[in-house]
């Protein structure tokens, strides 16, 4: 089995990111066999698809480097790198956007999204990025893709790819990956509005609950998020109109690993009041120890830089078996 995924590094891994991809990848990390491997990386080359500040590209991909460590992805069981540092990535990409056809690219639903109504001015890398999608995954021959539901179409498109690329050149060079499906995770929304997800682009910090935030900053979050004045009730059902109280009951079912029914039941008839210290403290107790392993390796840049090397130089090994594999197939002379 071979596992691959990535996060883009811009802003600020947030508790959506944690308990939707972050907690999964160290829990696929935990469970690797000893012929599996699992490759994670923080997708820099994505990044750039939209402008970017050199500096603050720099430092938020050194700060989700450290959160996902302070996480718990080991980098001696896993391979931890920035994309930037292993330019086979970029090499398949240009292969494999030769075999991909435009019509494929048209459509991608998220480039539509993404550009928006000035879709002339979006950049080139902003509509072909499905295909440096497909070429992150291929490299590495990846065999298994933990994917949520806005990805799906993007592993499709490498499966595509990959099939066309076997047939064209009558090379067995890819496996087809198969996608995994993380266990059910809470679609965790906004502090602010019950009714969008939590994002690290939100222009309110209050927003959301950084894995950067301490205690204090947990706390305070939790007692302004927005609620309603009615007290907590027995069934979910009565969640169904109070998107800002669902999403706390949520939060707190998934930190506590129990089921949403057990945490009304628990607190059916009382009030907000009662609830967000029981969830702050939850909280707290949770992503505290996190937060403490995150700033000490905060303040070791070099050994940041360090891991991410000595997991780009694994990865450079991976990918290098392969793309000798595809120039041989392509007919270049190299």
């Amino acid at each position: 089995m071979r596992i691959v995924s990535g996060i883009q590094p811009t802003g600020s891994l947030h508790l959506g990111n944690y308990l939707g991809a972050i907690r999964n990848w160290v829990a696929m990390q935990d469970a690797l066999g000893p012929e599996d491997c699992a490759f994670f990386f923080l997708a820099d080359l994505h990044a750039i698809t939209v402008q970017q500040d050199p500096s603050e590209l720099r430092r938020a991909t050194r700060e989700i480097a450290a959160a996902l460590l302070a996480a718990g992805i080991d980098p001696a069981r896993a391979t931890l790198f920035n994309q930037a540092r292993v330019p086979q990535h970029a090499e398949l990409a240009w292969i494999l956007g030769c075999t991909a056809r435009v019509g494929w690219l048209n459509r991608m639903t998220q480039f539509k999204e993404k550009s928006g109504k000035d879709r002339e001015g979006a950049s080139v890398g902003l509509y072909t990025y499905p295909v440096l999608q497909a070429a992150d995954v291929l490299v590495y021959r990846a065999t298994h893709v933990p994917v949520g539901e806005d990805q799906k179409q993007h592993l499709e498109l490498a499966r595509d790819i990959a099939a066309k690329f076997n047939t064209d050149l009558a090379a067995d060079v890819f496996p087809l990956p198969e996608p995994t499906i993380p266990p059910a995770a809470p679609r965790v929304r906004s502090l602010r509005d019950g009714t969008a997800k939590m994002s690290k682009s939100d222009p309110s910090d209050m927003s959301r609950i950084n894995l950067s935030d301490d205690a204090d900053a947990i706390a305070l979050k939790i007692r302004k998020a927005r609620t309603d004045a009615l007290p907590i009730p027995a069934t979910l059902a009565e969640l169904d109109s109070r998107p800002e109280a669902r999403n706390l009951v949520d939060i707190y079912a998934a930190m506590a690993g129990e089921p949403a029914e057990a945490v009304l039941g628990r607190f059916a008839g009382q009030g907000f009041g009662t609830f967000k210290p029981a969830l702050a403290e939850l909280l707290v107790a949770h992503l505290a120890p996190l937060n403490q392993r995150f700033r000490a390796l905060l303040a070791e840049p070099a050994e940041i830089d360090r891991l991410l090397e000595q997991g780009a130089g694994r990865a450079r090994e991976a990918a290098e078996a392969t793309m000798r594999a595809v120039r041989t197939a392509v007919g270049f002379l190299v």
